[in-house]
């Protein structure tokens, strides 16, 4: 597992540009600029109004995926089905049909090239989940990494008149997209992709227009107006920039491109001292970030308790979520969620875990849960070591 540095680095990121509740805006257009390696705010707009995401929203959607692929709980090769529900899905879409199937691979290229509505439900559906719950997940895994002010309502980020986000939260989600998983964040480059003989090309035109950029979501719908969410880097400095409700693509995409271009100009510029934090021998982490008052770095927190096993993910997950919510002590409110995959037989298990306790209070916990006639079994489970995929949000 990576560098547990990269994660408390991404935490600075985050409390660099994360201010207070969005005031809800009459401004036509908002955007935010950060820098990526220090979250420095470099310009904004109306950063906290709230908007649509339009299909901003599959970034969410491709991050739980990552996350999930990152812990092995699905592969690149796993063949999703499609439902009647997936098939149904309005454009843009591939037109998959009820009762085929697709990989996870094409899935995802499906989302980031072509922004496929269809897929985004195939995913989410291949997870375990009914769309409606995965939306549920979606909003607790964005509070989490500190998007305090979204919430979705589907995969795809088709019109939903209560799916809401801000520039300065898109911002956040791909600044986690980025330090999270470099190993798919290359995906995000791709200009083109085939699919039973369609070729399907890339609505991010920054890729080829703007010098450095390698990604990552476009998005529109008629309330949301033209959004996005990309990134370059020049001379190993690298800019994020969100910017959302335009009236046209070509408007946008100058927008976006003139930020970038200032914002990359002005780090160019600035010289930080050699011996700045930021350039620690670090290597990238793939972990979704724990809340920042959890107590990753205390040895004796390596222990938890198994309180389920499941068919599938979603199953396991939203069982220890329950637990956790209903439960009374203290401890396991604020304890992480872990799901573990375990191979029986033929078929894979979901072992359901609250982690992040020390042993005393494993010990406790677990003997109080039995007194309620619920089963569990003490494990001990190092902290550093796990992708908290959907943790509830702790305030």
């Amino acid at each position: 597992m990576r560098n547990i540095c990269t994660k408390i680095k991404y935490f600075a990121i985050c409390a660099a540009f994360l201010l207070g509740l969005p005031q809800p805006s009459q401004a036509s257009t908002s955007s935010i600029m950060i820098d990526a390696k220090t979250g420095e705010v470099i310009s904004a707009s109306n950063p906290d109004s709230l908007r649509y995401p339009a299909s901003l929203t599959k970034l969410m959607t491709l991050y739980i995926t990552f996350s999930a692929l990152d812990k092995g709980l699905i592969k690149m090769d796993d063949m999703l089905p499609v439902s009647r529900t997936a098939a149904n899905r309005s454009p843009s879409k591939l037109g998959l049909r009820r009762g085929e199937k697709i990989s996870v691979r094409d899935a995802i290229m499906a989302l980031i090239v072509k922004s496929a509505n269809d897929c985004a439900t195939v995913l989410a559906e291949g997870l375990g989940y009914s769309e409606e719950n995965f939306a549920k997940t979606m909003t607790e895994v964005a509070h989490e990494i500190g998007m305090k002010n979204t919430t979705f309502k589907n995969a795809s980020g088709l019109p939903n008149r209560a799916q809401k986000t801000t520039a300065r939260d898109m911002a956040i989600l791909g600044a986690a997209m980025y330090h999270h998983f470099p190993q798919y964040y290359k995906l995000f480059s791709t200009k083109k992709f085939t699919y039973n003989g369609r070729t399907y090309y890339t609505h991010n035109h920054l890729l080829k227009q703007f010098e450095g950029a390698d990604g990552m979501k476009t998005g529109y719908t008629a309330a949301a107006g033209y959004n996005i969410v990309t990134s370059a880097e020049r001379n190993g400095n690298r800019v994020i920039a969100v910017t959302m409700g335009h009236d046209s693509i070509k408007q946008r995409d100058k927008s976006v491109y003139k930020m970038m271009d200032k914002g990359l100009t002005k780090l160019a510029l600035a010289t930080p001292p050699a011996n700045h934090p930021l350039y620690a021998d670090v290597q990238p982490s793939s972990m979704a970030l724990l809340p920042e008052d959890s107590n990753q770095n205390a040895p004796d927190a390596s222990w938890g308790i198994q309180i389920g096993a499941f068919s599938n993910y979603a199953k396991a997950r939203n069982y220890a979520l329950k637990i956790r919510t209903e439960s009374k002590n203290e401890w396991l409110k604020n304890a992480h969620i872990d799901v573990e995959p375990a191979q029986k037989g033929a078929a894979v298990i979901y072992r359901s875990k609250l982690i992040g306790l020390e042993k005393n209070e494993a010990d406790k916990s677990c003997n109080s849960l039995k007194k309620s006639n619920k089963s569990c079994i003490v494990v001990a489970s190092n902290i550093k070591q796990q992708i908290v995929m959907a943790n509830a949000t702790h305030e």
